[in-house]
């Protein structure tokens, strides 16, 4: 009677996951998925749903959100101002969404890998008179946390206030002495959604993947790189850590400071006054035009999958993908297929090996569904290539902390920063194109020949795109 009995029980709680799961307006595909793995998966199936497939957090991180930040007051007229007719759709959705607007007067500077972004972040932390804001999802003890720990006890004894947001999972391994050690010093600390006894199942799934670092409310740092001692040597596997970075000055840099004050609260539930020193001006320098996007799972809309569709959509000479882990969406798949086969020179930057088996056999699983297309994908065998840059046509850049993946469009806390200026996409352009040159062009007739086992597990592998 035991055994009928269990069964019956399982039974019914799969039928009540399941019913939540079209109650909660879930792709079907993803539903089918799910289902697939709960009825054919006993007690593990079940396991992996509440950690990878409810949403049971949304709600409550959206009221631990501080929705009373007053936002930023800087703006472009989009219809009037914007000078850039061709994206006016996108800019008047993302406002939409995000709240946020575009703003003009920006400066942005490109930082090439580990060396030179932290070199400039040091530069711009040693200048701080007032605040220091800075949240990442990997921030790994060595040589760059050693000397973040020196330059925070120098600007704290000078009256600096320093906050710090580390992800739970992407920063397991930050040990407590070294946390005690910023606290200490002066540092206020707080992980995003900690490890915490009987409640691992329930906040797994939900990750600050967001890099940013505020100063002054002058200065704003985001993009691919976390704190971490690959980017300036040698990785054991890898070899070097290649990624882009983006320096921002300017109104834009009040909207990353809104974000993190936003996450501050989920973290601390302490309320911050937006402290923002730019002042409007009308200097020749700060000419650029920066939409910053931002977007996490308690959102009403995938705010960072639509920029990047729109981005997609309105290419008309070529769309170039810089991406470590390209596992797109069904609408992301169709529309750079359709973009490749209307004419538009689409290709993808993606490193010859990663950091993950499981993801890497995911990622290869799209390339058939690519090529067929006439997307053109290129491997890069030097290193680990992390960036996540989507540029176009010679007048829009997209550089950020966000994949083309489920999980960075549904589960994480993302940010991009759109960038509307000709000379940084041209400058994109001619580094994709250099390094396109410095990389292997898989062609269809090569991709074919691979061996029966290997489409085998990249079969399995694109089983676990939804969760990954």
């Amino acid at each position: 009677m035991l055994i009928p009995s269990l069964v019956i029980l399982y039974i019914l709680l799969a039928l009540f996951m399941i019913i939540g799961l079209l109650i909660n307006g879930v792709r079907p595909a993803k539903t089918l998925a799910w289902l697939l793995v709960i009825f054919t998966i006993p007690v593990a199936g079940i396991l992996l749903y509440i950690m990878l497939g409810r949403n049971r957090r949304k709600k409550r991180l959206a009221r631990l959100r501080n929705n009373s930040i007053e936002l930023p007051s800087y703006a472009v007229n989009i219809e009037t101002d914007a000078g850039q007719p061709k994206y006016k759709k996108m800019m008047t959705l993302i406002k939409k969404v995000t709240h946020y607007p575009p703003t003009y007067h920006n400066a942005v500077t490109l930082l090439e890998d580990g060396a030179h972004t932290f070199n400039k972040i040091f530069e711009a932390l040693e200048k701080a008179e007032h605040f220091i804001y800075l949240q990442y999802y990997i921030f790994e003890e060595g040589i760059l946390a050693n000397k973040l720990l020196m330059i925070f006890e120098k600007k704290i004894q000078k009256g600096v206030k320093i906050k710090m947001i580390y992800d739970g999972v992407g920063s397991y391994s930050l040990s407590s002495s070294y946390i005690k050690k910023l606290k200490a010093i002066g540092v206020e600390a707080y992980p995003f959604l900690p490890f915490r006894f009987g409640r691992f199942l329930s906040s797994l799934n939900y990750r600050n993947h967001r890099k940013i670092i505020i100063v002054d409310g002058i200065i704003g740092f985001t993009g691919g790189i976390n704190i971490s001692d690959k980017y300036l040597r040698k990785d054991k596997d890898l070899v070097k850590w290649h990624d882009m970075h983006l320096a921002i000055q300017g109104e834009a840099v009040s909207f990353m400071e809104h974000i993190f004050i936003s996450d501050w609260f989920m973290v601390s539930e302490k309320k911050v006054a937006m402290k923002t020193t730019y002042k409007e001006t009308t200097d020749a320098d700060l000419k650029t035009l920066v939409h910053v996007v931002p977007s996490g799972p308690d959102d009403a809309f995938p705010n960072i999958e639509q920029s990047y569709l729109s981005i997609i959509n309105e290419a008309q000479k070529y769309l170039y993908i810089t991406n470590p882990y390209i596992i797109p969406s069904n609408e992301i798949l169709m529309a750079l297929q359709m973009a490749a086969l209307s004419g538009i020179d689409v290709r993808l930057l993606i490193a010859d090996k990663s950091d993950s088996k499981l993801v890497s056999w995911t990622v290869r699983s799209y390339f058939d569904s690519f090529l067929k297309s006439g997307v053109r994908i290129f491997l890069f065998p030097h290193g680990f290539l992390h960036s996540k840059i989507l540029v176009s046509d010679d007048d829009i850049a997209s550089i950020g902390t966000a994949n083309i993946d489920v999980r960075s469009f549904e589960h994480n806390y993302e940010v991009n920063a759109l960038l509307y200026d000709r000379d940084t996409a041209r400058i994109l352009r001619k580094n994709f194109l250099r390094d396109c040159e410095q990389s292997t062009e898989l062609k269809m007739e090569v991709h074919n020949q691979r061996p029966a086992l290997n489409k085998l597990i990249e079969g399995t592998a694109r089983i676990f795109a939804p969760v990954l």
